[in-house]
């Protein structure tokens, strides 16, 4: 299969699950990576992959897990970040990249983590390693356990660096979903990602990740470079509310997988949109209340709702509300009384709790005879009462903050 069937196919089935086959998205574009991914980091939706769960040398992507693992030892109270760590002479003759740290000193745990996010240090993960877990193999196996956690199916470490094994292996997907923890989980952490170079021991290295500069709206997230391996990049990019994560893996120069990258970002934010679907402000239909006192029941959600969807296509939203029983007075005010389903061309996109904006008495026995007499002599027939679980089909407004609610 071509690189541009492939892609074509990746495409279309992602349109015709989502329901939105009325919206023309083109191919995305064509890449050198030998394996590639676009995913939405909200949903972890992927929107464009060439072989993205191709077992790989990762090369320095490793040091992504190095480091959360550190952060989340840090979070636990397990690990400070003021707190020194000894280099062994193991960690100082680690080849490969280096933060040039030295034998016997002692680093703290902040340095080393700049020295491997930003400088991508062998000698700094392996320092940092040993600290943690007193020797780079019981590491690996802390790095493996958050590996299962996070559903990296396809990715099996070895040591902390990268440095090439054959049994050390990763794919663009999980390296896409490693990256969108790390930045949900940790996103004061991951500003050390976007800084643009760090010094330690007189010695200033730019951060390797050169889209920090071409893309203003880049904020990390890491290089990988070996024989092996080839030229690989972790990116994100976050533009009007969209977060995007990119993973290429296996191209042949540092200006392939740039432009690889940036291909994939530019297809991403173009046709793909953070869309609001329904939020605190909008307001539906009234629902009937049995035996309840007014003229219905106002219903609203506590959250906005916010999901991907294709940019620029027609609205084509529909909202529900689902019922588990019929609404039976009194009700109180914020109450749970259904659930709110959101469709956008008859594919269900979102749900949320709705919830009484107002309190609903019960009429009283004086008023519910009044009604049964008018009921008894009406020529319009009476509604049959509904039992059970309904459906029901809503519109909605958008009202201000100032606007009042009867």
């Amino acid at each position: 299969m071509t690189w541009t069937k492939l892609f074509a196919f990746t495409i279309v089935v992602f349109v015709a699950a989502s329901g939105w086959s009325q919206v023309f998205i083109p191919e995305p574009p064509t890449l050198e990576a030998k394996s590639f991914v676009l995913m939405d980091a909200e949903s972890k939706t992927v929107l464009a992959e060439g072989n993205a769960h191709l077992k790989l040398p990762p090369a320095s992507l490793t040091k992504i897990m190095t480091d959360y693992v550190a952060a989340a030892e840090i979070e636990a109270e397990r690990l400070r970040m003021d707190e020194l760590v000894e280099v062994s002479i193991n960690a100082w003759k680690t080849e490969g990249s280096e933060m040039f740290i030295r034998e016997g000193t002692k680093v703290s745990v902040e340095d080393l983590l700049r020295g491997i996010i930003i400088q991508s240090g062998n000698d700094a993960s392996v320092a940092l390693a040993e600290h943690i877990a007193g020797d780079e193999t019981e590491f690996a196996k802390i790095m493996n356990s958050y590996a299962k956690e996070l559903a990296l199916d396809n990715t099996h470490f070895v040591n902390a660096t990268g440095l090439p094994h054959p049994e050390h292996l990763s794919t663009a997907y999980d390296n896409a979903l490693l990256a969108q923890a790390l930045i949900s989980r940790f996103p004061s952490h991951y500003n050390m990602y976007s800084e643009l170079e760090f010094t330690y021991n007189e010695i200033t290295q730019p951060n390797r990740n050169r889209l920090l500069k071409i893309d203003p709206t880049v904020d990390g997230v890491k290089t990988g470079y070996t024989k092996e391996a080839g030229f690989c990049l972790v990116a994100s990019a976050e533009r009007n509310g969209l977060r995007l994560i990119t993973v290429v893996m296996g191209t042949s120069n540092d200006q392939e997988r740039i432009n690889d990258t940036r291909k994939l970002l530019n297809y991403g934010f173009r046709y793909f949109e953070r869309r609001l679907v329904a939020g605190t402000q909008n307001r539906f239909d009234l629902l009937h209340v049995k035996k309840g006192a007014g003229k219905g029941l106002r219903v609203h959600i506590k959250e906005d709702l916010y999901r991907l969807v294709p940019a620029g296509g027609d609205d084509g939203t529909s909202y529900q509300i689902h019922l588990p029983e019929p609404l039976d007075a009194p009700i109180k005010k914020d109450a749970v009384v259904g659930e709110l389903i959101i469709s956008i061309d008859d594919k269900e996109i979102a749900r949320s709790d709705v919830h009484a904006m107002h309190e609903v008495k019960k009429i009283n026995f004086f008023t519910e005879m009044w009604n049964g007499v008018k009921s008894w002599f009406s020529t319009v027939p009476k509604e049959e009462e509904v039992e059970g679980p309904q459906t029901i089909t809503v519109s909605t407004t958008i009202v201000g903050e100032d606007d009042s609610e009867s």
